[in-house]
């Protein structure tokens, strides 16, 4: 018998364009012999299976399941393509936790600590991964030009410390920019982490790690036309990104084993990415994405080809070792 997946898209935050570009790859790889596939639109509190009709029919979010033509239809596992929240701060992992369904991602501690970028990095570099100084403003913290510049030195980019796909991130050159920056950053998270600049090969690196099976992919360089891997960088053609990465194969290994050490030691688990900056000969940790990109534009499925495999056969894997755990 078929299993009835639900593939959950769209969201609370500015990513929910590229979520939705990412549920439509997934429900077109997803093997149709073996499942029944519903995209479900989440939208604040409105949750709604999108039909082929065109119509919208609303989600019992009591127990997740949705009525059509008298008939009730459960679901057997969440897949969860929601960049942003509520799918990757672990607001969705914990309600399918309470009602015991099975989802794609990690789990709801680690979606939440992995999420929170100042979080995530303290943990890291107490375990010696290096990267960028940092400075933290809190949504209650009073902003302070002179303290941010005696601990950060220009350039600098400023982030919302939750989020993503280059969302309010400035790179700021000098002091005259950095108040609007901060309101940028501002407008997408209360939070905002700052950052001392880089200069290096920027390179991007794919993992699937379940109890059943651990791959790891290709790395894949980015090459920005902008000033840095920015929103048009990432979904409108603005880079290049060369799977797999034109680096000699002691750094390529290196990338490898520390991504896989990343991945065990925050236990995560199914699809993930890490990305880094290489300087000096030196891995910088940059960030953890515990639900990357899916689009056909998105750097994941690059990687998952490049290595040999087809999507189907890895979105068929999430989804029964997801099942099976």
């Amino acid at each position: 018998m078929k299993k009835v997946i639900a593939i959950l898209y769209g969201g609370d935050s500015s990513e929910k364009i590229i979520s939705e570009r990412s549920s439509i790859t997934i429900e077109k790889h997803l093997p149709k012999e073996k499942y029944i596939t519903y995209r479900i639109s989440v939208n604040g509190s409105e949750w709604n299976v999108d039909t082929a009709t065109g119509q919208s029919i609303p989600v019992n979010k009591d127990d997740f399941s949705f009525i059509s033509g008298g008939m009730k239809t459960v679901f057997d596992c969440a897949f969860i393509i929601i960049h942003g929240t509520p799918g990757e701060n672990g607001i969705l992992q914990a309600y399918f936790d309470l009602l015991g369904i099975p989802y794609t991602t990690c789990s709801a501690f680690v979606s939440a600590l992995t999420f929170d970028k100042y979080a995530c990095k303290c943990y890291l570099r107490s375990l010696g991964v290096n990267m960028a100084d940092d400075f933290l403003l809190k949504k209650t913290d009073v902003f302070d030009r002179d303290a941010i510049e005696r601990q950060i030195a220009y350039p600098m980019f400023v982030k919302p410390n939750a989020g993503g796909s280059s969302f309010g991130i400035t790179k700021v050159n000098s002091s005259g920019d950095l108040s609007t920056a901060v309101e940028t950053a501002r407008r997408e998270d209360c939070d905002v982490i700052i950052e001392s600049y880089i200069k290096g090969i920027e390179l991007s690196h794919g993992i699937y790690s379940t109890h059943k099976r651990t791959i790891e992919f290709p790395v894949t360089q980015i090459v920005s036309k902008n000033g840095f891997f920015d929103y048009e960088a990432k979904y409108e053609g603005k880079s290049e990104e060369i799977t797999p990465a034109p680096i000699d194969r002691e750094l390529s290994d290196r990338v490898r084993i520390l991504t896989k050490q990343i991945s065990s030691r925050l236990s995560c688990r199914g699809l993930v990415r890490v990305d880094y900056i290489c300087s000096g000969g030196k891995l910088y940790f940059l960030e953890i994405n515990t639900v990357p990109g899916m689009s056909e534009a998105s750097i994941i499925p690059q990687q998952i080809l490049h290595a040999g495999f087809s999507i189907s056969q890895v979105l068929d894997w999430l989804v029964e070792d997801s099942m099976a755990q």
